[in-house]
């Protein structure tokens, strides 16, 4: 700010998943290499606190494969994008979202350029490109693919192919989440650097890495894969749990964990959406309501079980308290991405 340089930052959502990072690193990386000048300094940021990254357990997996210390990335506690808006020196690109939270809402002007791959809510003024593929590296691979030729490196090449791979689950289609330009791009990748590791050895890995939680605190589960949603009057958190539901509900002092993590949030409620899967890569879903406002829970509720795009076929569960309602979710392709406007509509 003090001496007037402006700053094009990359941002990737607040879950700041293993898609978003690499997204933003692979995309500020590019636009660094073949920007004209003169050019801004182009800086990815991973949109949550440093301290959080450790909750990151596939993304520090995958990056530290290609040698990328956690000392070298920027967290968004370590820059100051309202100080560099207000000295007019920001320029923001956004992947994997496209709309801001409201805490942010500030900064919507200075968003030039979108790439995300989930349904529009409201379109930015600004370059987009919107695409309902598997996952937001393959528009990044595309966007890479389409500029100049030897930008794309090996170590950017197996960041973006690993995302694509666990985004896309192995490129199963029976998990309903690749696309045909999500293959595409992987073939891309692997014609330009054919020893990439094998689709099986590093989706093995990275599953590995991501359904780690052996080491977390219920708080640290919760925070892990956190999305919220709210309105005038309140906010809801929904947390993706990479272990059963049967036995997140029978983790020790569950139900003070669960009112301590709302209180200190000041959340009035959570979604738990938990997700296995098989050796076919055939995903098993479950998800719990909680919260200790009766009213809230039983709408909630009332949405889940109503909702028909999509419909989750939701069957209850027996619950060990009046405030968790939990359910097994009989379409297991309706994944958080899908839930969530259903959430919102409902709020």
């Amino acid at each position: 700010i003090q001496r007037h340089l402006e700053v094009h930052v990359v941002i990737g959502n607040e879950a700041c998943d293993l898609d978003s990072t690499v997204s933003a690193l692979a995309l500020a990386y590019f636009l660094a290499k073949t920007s004209p000048p003169p050019k801004a300094a182009f800086i990815p940021v991973l949109n949550i606190p440093r301290s959080d990254f450790a909750l990151r357990t596939e993304t520090m997996f995958l990056l530290r494969e290609q040698g990328i210390l956690d000392t070298s990335l920027i967290f968004r506690d370590e820059i100051d994008l309202a100080g560099l808006h207000q000295a007019g020196l920001l320029s923001l690109t956004l992947v994997d979202h496209h709309v801001l939270p409201s805490t942010d809402a500030a900064l919507e002007e200075a968003i030039v350029d979108v790439l995300d791959h989930r349904p529009l809510e409201r379109a930015p003024s600004c370059q987009l490109t919107v695409e309902l593929v598997g996952s937001c590296a393959t528009l990044v691979t595309e966007r890479i693919a389409q500029g100049p030729p030897g930008v794309l490196d090996r170590s950017t090449a197996a960041l973006l192919h690993g995302t694509i791979l666990l985004d896309c689950v192995n490129l199963s289609p029976a998990a309903g989440k690749v696309t045909p330009r999500d293959v595409a791009c992987i073939s891309l990748l692997e014609s330009r650097f054919p020893d990439l590791p094998a689709h099986n050895t590093i989706y093995e890995a990275l599953q590995a890495a991501k359904f780690d939680v052996s080491g977390l605190t219920t708080e640290q589960m919760l925070r892990k894969d956190l999305k919220t949603l709210s309105n005038d009057e309140l906010v809801l958190a929904i947390s993706g749990i990479y272990i059963n539901l049967e036995t997140f509900l029978r983790r020790p002092d569950l139900l003070q964990d669960l009112e301590a993590f709302c209180q200190a949030r000041g959340y009035a409620g959570l979604v738990a959406m938990t997700v296995s899967f098989n050796e076919h890569y055939e995903p098993t879903r479950q998800l719990a309501v909680y919260s200790q406002h009766e009213a809230l829970r039983i709408m909630v509720c009332r949405a889940l079980e109503e909702a028909t795009t999509p419909s989750l076929h939701l069957q209850p569960l027996p619950s060990p308290w009046s405030c968790v309602s939990p359910y097994a979710q009989g379409n297991a392709l309706a994944s958080r991405k899908k839930v969530l406007p259903i959430l919102r509509a409902a709020l």
